[in-house]
């Protein structure tokens, strides 16, 4: 498959699983102390490829010559906020593999458990998304079905 049908299959696997699910609680950007753990976690261990202000790596839509992708960003320019958060918990916790990713595909998003408590990464979570603006979290409530935007 040429790199640019296996990058939209990458899209359409990981974003088929995004409408099954909407918010889960243990990443509420509401959450004051969470969000503060979560933006601790976030410098820590994400914004070095994410960026610290969650603007992601240059030319992230571009394919690398090793056939691997820019880290995206994690603001409302990217695609994160079209996942919904268990998709982003498992991305997360596992690396970008099956089901989120066609089999084979390499990526330089690590895995996470282990390094991270699952507390720790939904903190993340609940950061990046205190981060998205009113519209985002709008279409999100609409695209899931949840009170995400209220």
């Amino acid at each position: 498959m040429p790199l640019t049908g296996f990058a939209a299959a990458l899209l359409l696997v990981a974003c088929s699983e995004s409408q099954t699910a909407g918010d889960d609680p243990r990443a509420d950007p509401r959450d004051a102390a969470k969000v503060a753990l979560g933006a601790r976690v976030y410098a820590e261990h994400c914004a070095a490829c994410h960026g610290a202000k969650l603007e992601g790596q240059p030319n992230w839509k571009e394919t690398l010559p090793n056939g691997r992708r820019p880290a995206p960003p994690h603001d409302d320019s990217g695609h994160t906020w079209h996942h919904a958060d268990r998709v982003l918990f498992a991305i997360a916790k596992n690396g970008l593999v099956p089901p989120y990713a066609p089999a084979g595909y390499e990526s330089d998003m690590p895995a996470f458990a282990g390094k991270l408590s699952d507390e720790e990464i939904w903190a993340a979570l609940a950061y990046i998304k205190s981060r998205w603006s009113r519209d985002v979290m709008s279409i999100r409530a609409e695209m899931f079905g949840n009170a995400a935007g209220k």
